[in-house]
C-alpha cells in the first residue's frame, strides 16, 4: 500500500467519532492502571525502604512478573476475571508495578542518612520525617518509575483490544487484519502522542515537587481520580431503574465475523425488544470460546469444523457438510451445553494459496503438488494453523507427507502481504478472505480431503436460548443462506471499501427480505 497523507487525513475524519472512543477507552484504561499501580508500589516501595530484609524477593517478584509475555498473562486471566477492561487493568498494573516499586524502594533508601537524623533531632515525627524529608529528596527517583511504568501501560494497552477491553488497539488491529496501514496509523500515532502528554505533565508535575513539596503530586493524581471516576458517577445517575434485557454477542477477529455478528443484531433487534451488544474483534477461538464458558458474553459466530477439531478435539466423521454440522452440534450440546444453531450454506474453510505467478512457473494446482518443490519453498501460516493437529499444517504433514523447508508463523494480517510481496511463497488462507480476490490469488485444491468442512452457525449457551427462546428461530432464518461468493463479495467491502460491517449486514438482509429498507 503507498502511502498517501490525504487519504490518511481524510480517514482520519471519517473515522472521527471511533477514534474518539477508541482514545478516550485507552486514556481510561492507563489512568487507572497507573492510580493502582502507584497505590499499591509507592506504600510498598517505602516500606521495603524501612525495612530492607525482604526487599530483594518482594522486587524480585514483581520482576518475574513483567517478564511474562503481556498476551500470555492477558489470556490467562480470562478465566479467571473474565474479559473486557478488568482483565486489562490488572495486567497492566501488573506490569507498572516493577519500576515504581524498584525506584521507589531506591529512592528512599538512598537519602542522606545525616539529613534524617537532623530531622530527628529538631524532633520531627516519622510522618514528617517520611513527608518533607525523605519523599520531596527521592521523588525524582520515584516519578522516574512512575514514568517508565506510564510508558509500559500505554503502550501494552493496544493489546488489551484482543481481550475486548478496547482502546488504541482496536484500530491498529483492524489495520492489521485489513492489511491497512492508515488504520494502524490511526492507533499508533494517538498512542504515542498519548504517552508523550502523559510523560509531560508528570515530568512538570516532578520539577514542581522535587526537593521541596509532594503536594503537586497529590493534586495530580487527585485530578487524575477525578477524570476517571466522573463519567460512571454520571452514568449512575442517568441510569435507568429498568434495563432492558441485553444480549452480548462476540465475534473473532476479521471483517467476516463482524458482518455476521451484526446480522444477528438486526435480526434479533427487528424482532424483539431485546438489546443486543456486539464484542466484534474479541479474539482468537479460544479467547472467544473460553469468554462464553465463562459467561462474559451469551454466544459467537463459530465454523463446525474448528468445534470439531480444536474445542472438541475430534475427528470429522465425515466431509459431508451435514454430518459434519451434526457431529459439532451433539459434541457441544454434551460437552459444554452449548447450542449450535443452523449454519449457513458458505463454507470458510482453511486453503493453501499461491500467487498467480507462483502457480505458472511450478505448475501446482493441488496441495499434493507441492511435494515436488517441499524443499524450495518458504510457507507462512498463522500461529492457530501451525499449531493445529487435525486440521492445520500438522494434518497436512500427515495428510499429504508434505515437509515444507522453511515455514515461518505469522499475524493472519501480515501473511498475504508477505506473499504478494515475495517474501514467501506459500500461505494458509480462509476460502472466503478478501485478499483472494484482492490479490488474485490461487486456493491449492485439497485432493485428500484433510480440511473438514467449515460452515458457520451461532454457537449459544444453552442457558441463554431457554430464557431467550425466541431468539433461536430468529436466527435459523440465515440457515442455509449465504453463498461463498456473497460473503467474499461482503468481505471486500468492508476489508477494500472500508465500509461498515453494520452496513453490509444490513444491505444483504434488506436484499433477502429478512429486514425492511429504511423506504418501507
Amino acid at each position: 500500500m503507498i502511502f498517501n497523507i490525504q487519504s490518511f487525513f481524510q480517514l482520519a475524519q471519517e473515522r472521527s467519532d471511533l477514534i474518539t472512543t477508541a482514545l478516550w477507552q485507552h486514556v481510561e484504561m492507563s489512568l487507572i492502571s497507573l492510580l493502582i499501580a502507584v497505590f499499591i508500589a509507592v506504600p510498598v516501595g517505602v516500606f521495603l525502604a524501612m525495612n530492607q530484609k525482604g526487599a530483594e524477593p518482594v522486587i524480585g517478584t514483581t520482576a518475574v512478573v513483567q517478564t511474562i509475555p503481556s498476551l500470555a498473562l492477558l489470556g490467562f486471566l480470562i478465566p479467571f476475571v473474565g474479559i473486557g477492561t478488568l482483565p486489562a487493568i490488572i495486567a497492566l498494573s501488573a506490569y507498572a508495578l516493577m519500576p515504581i516499586l524498584r525506584n521507589t524502594y531506591t529512592g528512599v533508601k538512598g537519602v542522606d542518612p545525616a539529613l534524617t537524623e537532623a530531622g530527628r533531632s529538631m524532633g520531627m515525627t516519622y510522618k514528617q520525617l517520611l513527608m518533607k524529608v525523605q519523599l520531596p529528596l527521592a521523588m525524582p527517583m520515584i516519578m522516574a518509575g512512575i514514568r517508565t511504568g506510564m510508558v509500559l501501560i500505554v503502550g501494552t494497552a493496544t493489546l488489551a483490544a484482543l481481550v475486548g477491553a478496547g482502546g488504541l488497539g482496536d484500530l491498529i488491529m483492524t489495520g492489521l487484519n485489513r492489511s491497512n496501514n492508515y488504520y494502524i496509523l490511526l492507533g499508533a500515532i494517538p498512542a504515542a502522542l498519548l504517552a508523550l502528554f502523559f510523560d509531560a505533565v508528570l515530568r512538570i508535575t516532578e520539577k514542581k515537587s522535587s526537593g521541596s513539596s509532594i503536594a503537586p503530586i497529590f493534586i495530580v493524581v487527585g485530578a487524575a481520580i477525578l477524570l476517571v471516576a466522573a463519567p460512571p458517577a454520571m452514568q449512575a445517575l442517568n441510569v435507568a431503574d429498568e434495563e432492558p434485557e441485553e444480549i452480548i454477542i462476540a465475534g473473532k477477529i476479521g471483517a467476516e465475523p463482524e458482518i455476521v455478528i451484526n446480522m444477528y443484531k438486526l435480526l434479533i433487534e427487528e424482532e424483539t425488544n431485546y438489546e443486543v451488544t456486539l464484542e466484534p474483534g474479541l479474539g482468537t477461538t479460544d479467547i472467544v470460546f473460553q469468554a462464553t464458558l465463562n459467561e462474559d458474553i451469551d454466544g459467537y459466530f463459530e465454523f463446525t469444523g474448528t468445534a470439531i477439531t480444536t474445542l472438541l478435539d475430534e475427528e470429522p466423521v465425515s466431509n459431508d457438510e451435514r454430518e459434519a454440522y451434526e457431529q459439532a452440534r451433539e459434541g457441544m450440546l454434551e460437552e459444554y451445553d452449548l447450542a449450535f444453531l443452523e449454519p449457513m450454506a458458505y463454507q470458510n474453510t482453511y486453503a493453501l494459496a499461491v500467487t498467480e505467478e507462483t502457480e505458472e512457473a511450478t505448475g501446482v494446482e493441488t496441495i499434493s503438488d507441492l511435494r515436488d518443490y517441499e524443499d524450495e519453498l518458504t510457507a507462512a501460516f498463522t500461529f492457530e494453523f501451525a499449531d493445529r493437529q487435525t486440521d492445520g499444517y500438522p494434518a497436512l504433514q500427515e495428510g499429504y507427507g508434505l515437509d515444507i523447508n522453511n515455514v515461518q508463523t505469522m499475524d493472519p494480517g501480515l501473511r498475504s502481504e508477505a506473499l504478494v510481496a515475495g517474501d514467501v511463497d506459500v500461505i494458509d488462507a480462509y476460502s472466503t478472505d478478501s485478499y483472494m480476490i484482492r490479490y488474485n490469488l490461487t486456493a491449492l485444491e485439497d485432493d485428500e480431503n484433510v480440511f473438514p468442512p467449515f460452515n458457520g452457525a451461532p454457537l449459544f449457551r444453552e442457558d441463554v436460548l431457554l430464557d431467550y427462546p425466541e431468539i433461536e428461530p430468529i436466527l435459523n432464518q440465515l440457515g442455509d443462506r449465504i453463498s461463498e461468493d456473497e460473503m467474499m463479495e461482503m468481505n471486500y467491502e468492508v476489508d477494500e471499501n472500508d465500509a461498515n460491517a453494520e452496513d453490509v449486514a444490513r444491505n444483504y438482509l434488506v436484499e433477502e427480505g429478512l429486514l425492511p429498507s429504511d423506504s418501507e
